[in-house]
Order: C-alpha cells, then structure tokens, then sequence
C-alpha cells in the first residue's frame, strides 16, 4: 500500500485511471496505460523474476483476481467492480470454475 500511495503522489493521481502512460521525459499522462503496455510490464517482470515470461499475461492477474475472489467468497458484483468485468456471463465463467473445484459438489465425490 505504501508504493501505491507513493506513486499516487508522485504521479499527482487525483482521479481517473492509477497506472498511466509516462512518457521518455518522464512525464506521467492522464491517459490509462494501454492493455498491451500492461502485457509486456507482466511479461518483463516475470522474465526479470526469472519465469518462463509466455506463461504471464495481464489477462492471467484479471481472470486470476476473479478466481481468487470467488475462492474467498467475495460477492461477483464486488469482485467484478474491481477487476472492471462488465460481462457478468464473462466473470462468472471464473466464479463457476473456482466453484466447481471447491462448492458443495466438489466434496462429495
């Protein structure tokens, strides 16, 4: 949370997109970053962590959030407020995965 909020402050984020374009200045837009500049910070930090970087995409942290979120018991509505879904047939497609390897179904065989 502390390099959020020290990002929030040096990035002067006062509303709007949290992770923006910063350009070879140095100078942070207004403007979200664009999925595919998200994709490959995944894939650099993952070949940095030194994992296999194909297997990282930013589409895994979003569906991987919904996931989890369905594994904890968080409310699809809430979850998907966060994650920015606006398909409920596309974030349930995560919720009914995680609930089929752990619901009530699950345990009885």
């Amino acid at each position: 949370m502390d390099a959020l909020n020290a990002w929030m402050t040096a990035a002067r984020v006062e509303s709007g997109s949290i992770f923006r374009k910063i350009d070879r200045w140095g100078n942070v837009s207004k403007r979200a970053l664009e999925p595919s500049a998200v994709n490959q910070i995944v894939k650099q930090r993952a070949a940095l962590a030194g994992l296999e970087p194909g297997e990282f995409s930013a589409h895994g942290l979003r569906s991987g959030y919904l996931t989890e979120a369905a594994n904890r018991g968080v409310p699809l509505p809430e979850a998907m407020e966060q994650s920015r879904h606006r398909s409920v047939q596309q974030a349930s497609s995560y919720y009914n995965s995680a609930t089929r390897r752990s619901g009530k179904a699950a345990r009885l065989l």
